[in-house]
């Protein structure tokens, strides 16, 4: 008789703090639970937006619950880049990352992660979420913060009804363009609509936004969230005119827009 198949193991997704970049930091308790940090110390193999990131996080873990593993011998896959640049959800290029979760066919546990919130949300790893399904490997997301939720749950707009639409053009015409059909969609049909940028980016957007949005549209700003300094603030187009908001006062600091009737 053949011996029985070797157990699969069960493909973790592990939250990691907002703070990665910003100037301060949170405890890793007061952000993520204890049970997630207990998951992510017993880990030993993973997948990975940036394995220098990854380590300095377990490194913070690690000063919480000892590690299964030195960090050294953790077992630490990066995500190709060109996942990153073009997303791995893409018509017939989709990134085949089944061969990422090869411990995982052999009965390893293995954790996907990305540098800041839950991986696979405005973050890469949904492919690697996606082979998990396909070779019937379990995957079990763990509690932990994720910034575009929440920021619309702080922004007042509607959260029975909401689209996150990733990032907006970066040529100025085109994104003068998108900003106003989203803001149609929202007025339309309620929905408010979340995007993001990258940090060197906010002024141009923030500028794009004021210029091209209707007065009475309600535009929402998140920066900082679960940190010291965090703020979300939201009103009228024509109310952050009024206060001459200035470029700068954004910084370089992750951001999350919200707009909305």
């Amino acid at each position: 008789m053949s011996a029985p198949a070797a157990a699969k193991g069960t493909l973790y997704l592990v939250p990691t703090p907002l703070d990665h970049g910003c100037d301060t930091q949170s405890p890793l308790e007061d952000v993520l639970p204890l049970g997630t940090i207990k998951a992510a110390a017993a880990l030993t193999h993973w997948i990975s937006e940036n394995a220098k990131s990854t380590r300095a996080f377990l490194k913070r873990v690690d000063a919480l619950v000892p590690l299964a593993q030195p960090i050294q011998a953790q077992q630490i896959t990066e995500l190709p880049r060109e996942v990153h640049k073009k997303g791995d959800h893409g018509g017939a290029a989709r990134f085949d990352a089944r061969p990422l979760l090869a411990p995982a066919l052999q009965g390893q546990d293995v954790g996907l992660i990305s540098e800041a919130g839950m991986p696979a949300v405005a973050d890469p790893g949904s492919s690697v979420v996606r082979a998990a399904h396909d070779l019937g490997i379990t995957v079990v997301p763990l509690v932990g913060p994720v910034s575009i939720l929440l920021a619309l749950a702080a922004s007042g707009l509607n959260g029975q009804n909401f689209a996150f639409v990733g990032y907006l053009p970066q040529d100025a015409a085109a994104r003068t363009q998108r900003v106003r059909e989203l803001e149609a969609l929202a007025h339309k049909t309620g929905q408010t609509q979340l995007f993001i940028e990258t940090p060197y980016r906010n002024p141009a957007v923030w500028q794009a936004l004021l210029q091209a949005l209707r007065p009475a549209t309600r535009l929402a700003v998140a920066q900082g969230l679960t940190l010291a300094d965090g703020r979300v603030q939201a009103r009228a187009v024509s109310a952050w005119r009024q206060a001459r908001t200035d470029d700068n006062a954004l910084g370089r600091a992750p951001a999350v827009f919200a707009i909305g009737p």
